[in-house]
């Protein structure tokens, strides 16, 4: 919570949300037409919209996270005057704003004004010190040309341009700023070769970037550049809008993108709390396993652990040993969990972070060399820093310049204890690791900091965008915030865990789906329903078309799934059809599993037969079969479940755009698709999952409305044991009680019911037991 010494700035909208509602902006959906959703959302219970990021982006951005001008409000949307009115509509209904912020990269493009001052005028710029550039490894690499500069140069692609701002260097489409002193009217081969050496900056084929940028990116993506918001002067330049915004009460609580990118998320964080005072602020963390979330002052994460503890709750502990069991024996797969993830880890290193571990090794080179006890050269400092990373265990640490936690030294300890079993030599990874418990030098802390940066990237790369698409027994668990290999919960687990989440952190959001889960909360409660008929996924298996054949085991698997995720769902017009949706994410996870193909190295030929398979199975399934029916039908009821366990919990629950009716979508871009709000404003046929959907959102949203408002529920939640899942918490007039049986007939608990009215006749019974 806020530390006692900021000074309180209440917003003028309610301050503690009671249910908030995820809308993506861009792509058709600017500030009106949020607005004409308010009343909408307000009958259906939400009491605060949360926004993508609405800073001025890289032109056509289809998310907003690739911010080019921290200090202005994108005009794509409406700029300032549009979101004022939001605001404005938005309070006259009693809501609230929730921005989502991005304090750790901006865009490495053209198009920024900072980026383009600093390749103007380099390390002179005012914006030098704004990136988290190395000026020391010389000019700043730009990876942007699709061929080698001299090979563009030769066949005169090279030319400069006079712009109102100054000389320039045309290369094709790209306008890059030439320093104010250079030469525009230069016209030869060796002139312009001469006049790019004498620049700030260096133009190179985009394939460098692998291995050769000087800049610090946003995990592997050279297009988005971390900024220094540790420097006072860097995070007043780069908070200036929000904070206003937040000063004339237009806002009514942050969401921090990315916080373990940061140099400092502590340091960042008290900063920006004594700015804003007590208007709420939450993080986007990822926690592992029993990771407990740092003693920040904040109220709580974004909430992926959540869908995690949720997801673990419904599984079926008995089926997903048949279904894993049945896919190792198929995919030939006989290495634990752990050493595949130890290899997915290895090649990221490799290839994707390839640069950021030349980076850790340049910045470790002073710490050797100033050890007269350490003479060992860079391939020992390149081992001791991969061991050092592939056995971390988590995203990040968080050591700063104060005294280092127990548990962070635990952490590092055990992590560098199991790397150097792996070493025929330890000396230089001790060394490295006293670097980072107990700087003692600049060199050291830098190092410190540095690492600390690249862990999370790896960790996200290694499992979430490489290992979720390989390993795939049930892609329930493939998903953000997951370990694949966790088992599930039982209810006393269960509760024990929402019970120490209330009391920590009782204003912590709760997802289920969001712009970045692997699939839509829906979808996932299929893929949960078939570890309650792991025979009905069996025989989906063996159904599979002939087209399956030729494919390995390890793709008929994954494709199968990802049908079954989306299958019979509506179609709409503005959408591609559910083949070509389909075949589209098949696609992207085959580039993103990184074994026959990749992201940066597309092969179409070795994608081709499962991209046809799978187009062939959603045209060939579009009545699907009996097994998969059955499957449906149970994800219905989980997909229920599902949200009822949301809606239940302590915390604040977070939906996401569409996803008060069924949602069925596949990762992004798939996940980001249009959502049809006029749709949502008729009349849901009855008997579906949408109208069920909603009526359990709208009936609960309004009980938390009227009973958490000013007192929210913060637990703790009790499990009652021999009644399957029977949970209760305590509300501010009595007991809220959730009685779930899958596949069963839900009526237990104390008090008259919630929802449904008529408990009895499905698998979700919510009860309110008054004092």
């Amino acid at each position: 919570m806020p530390p006692s010494s900021a000074s309180p700035k209440r917003s003028k909208g309610p301050m503690l949300p009671t249910a908030t509602y995820r809308i993506q902006l861009r792509n058709g959906v600017d500030f009106d037409a949020v607005a004409r959703e308010i009343p909408r959302l307000s009958a259906l219970g939400i009491s605060h919209l949360y926004l993508s990021p609405v800073q001025t982006a890289t032109p056509g951005s289809a998310h907003g996270y690739d911010i080019t001008d921290p200090s202005e409000i994108d005009p794509v949307l409406g700029g300032r005057p549009a979101l004022g009115r939001l605001s404005q509509a938005a309070q006259a209904e009693g809501m609230g704003l929730i921005l989502d912020i991005v304090p750790n990269h901006t865009a490495f493009h053209l198009s920024n004004p900072w980026l383009q001052d600093v390749l103007r005028h380099g390390p002179a710029s005012r914006y030098a010190t704004h990136f988290d550039i190395d000026w020391s490894a010389g000019r700043l690499i730009l990876p942007f040309l699709p061929e080698p500069f001299e090979t563009m140069l030769d066949r005169g692609d090279i030319t400069t341009i006079t712009t109102p701002h100054g000389p320039a260097l045309r290369a094709r489409d790209l306008t890059i700023p030439l320093a104010p002193d250079s030469d525009a009217g230069t016209g030869t081969a060796q002139e312009l070769a001469a006049l790019h050496e004498a620049q700030h900056w260096r133009l190179t084929h985009w394939v460098l970037e692998r291995d050769g940028v000087t800049h610090r990116r946003f995990f592997n993506i050279t297009g988005l550049i971390g900024m220094r918001v540790e420097d006072p002067a860097v995070f007043d330049d780069t908070h200036a809008l929000i904070l206003d915004l937040a000063d004339k009460g237009l806002i009514h609580g942050l969401r921090i993108d990315h916080i373990d990118g940061l140099a400092d998320p502590a340091a960042y964080l008290a900063r920006l709390r004594a700015r804003i005072g007590t208007l709420p602020l939450w993080v986007e963390k990822i926690l592992t396993r029993d990771e407990a979330l740092p003693d920040w002052p904040v109220d709580g994460t974004t909430g992926y652990e959540a869908t995690r503890q949720i997801t673990r709750l419904l599984l079926s502990s008995d089926g997903l040993t048949r279904l894993t069991g049945r896919w190792r024996d198929d995919t030939g797969t006989t290495a634990p969990f752990p050493d595949l993830l130890s290899d997915a880890r290895l090649d990221i290193l490799r290839y994707e972070l390839a640069a950021e571990l030349l980076a850790l090794i340049d910045l470790a080179r002073p710490i050797r060399d100033g050890d007269p006890q350490l003479e060992t050269g860079d391939e020992s400092l390149r081992e001791a820093i991969r061991a050092l990373l592939l056995h971390f265990p988590r995203y990040r640490s968080y050591l700063d310049d104060g005294p280092p936690s127990a548990g962070d030294l635990r952490l590092i300890q055990t992590t560098a204890d199991s790397a150097a079993r792996t070493l025929r030599d330890d000396r230089t990874l001790r060394r490295l690791t006293q670097a980072l418990t107990l700087p003692a030098t600049p060199a050291e802390t830098r190092f410190r900091t540095r690492f600390q940066q690249v862990t999370g990237a790896l960790a996200a790369k290694s499992l979430e965008d490489t290992l979720m698409f390989r390993y795939s027994p049930n892609l329930a668990l493939c998903e953000v915030g997951i370990d694949p290999d966790e088992p599930p919960l039982d209810a006393a687990a269960f509760a024990a865990w929402a019970s120490d989440r209330a009391a920590r952190w009782p204003l912590s959001l709760t997802l289920t789906s969001s712009h970045d889960t692997k699939r839509a909360e829906d979808a996932r409660a299929r893929l949960i329903a078939a570890s309650h008929r792991p025979g009905d996924m069996l025989s989906l298996m063996a159904d599979l078309p002939d087209t399956f054949a030729a494919l390995p085991p390890a793709s008929r698997w994954y494709i199968a799934q990802s049908w079954l995720a989306i299958a019979a769902a509506p179609e709409r017009p503005d959408h591609p059809s559910l083949p070509e949706r389909l075949a589209r994410h098949i696609e992207k996870a085959l580039r993103e599993a990184k074994q026959v193909t990749w992201p940066t190295h597309p092969d179409p030929a070795a994608e081709a037969p499962a991209l046809a398979a799978a187009r062939h199975l959603a045209d060939t399934w579009r009545i699907p079969p009996e097994a998969a029916r059955h499957l449906i039908r149970l994800g219905e009821e989980i997909s229920l479940a599902q949200l009822a366990l949301k809606l239940f919990l302590p915390g604040i629950p977070d939906i996401y755009q569409g996803c008060e009716t069924a949602s069925f979508h596949l990762t992004d871009p798939d996940n980001r698709l249009p959502v049809d709000f006029e749709a949502l404003t008729r009349p849901q046929p009855k008997s579906t999952l949408s109208a069920a959907k909603l009526d359990l959102t709208r009936s609960l949203l309004s009980f938390r409305r009227r009973i958490a408002a000013e007192t929210p529920l913060a637990g703790p939640v009790t499990a009652h044991p021999d009644a399957g899942i029977l949970l209760s918490t305590p509300t501010a007039r009595g007991t809220l009680w959730l009685h779930i049986a899958i596949g069963a007939t839900a009526d237990k608990g104390e008090g008259p019911p919630l929802w449904p009215p008529n408990p009895g006749h499905g698998p979700v019974c919510l009860r309110h037991h008054e004092d």
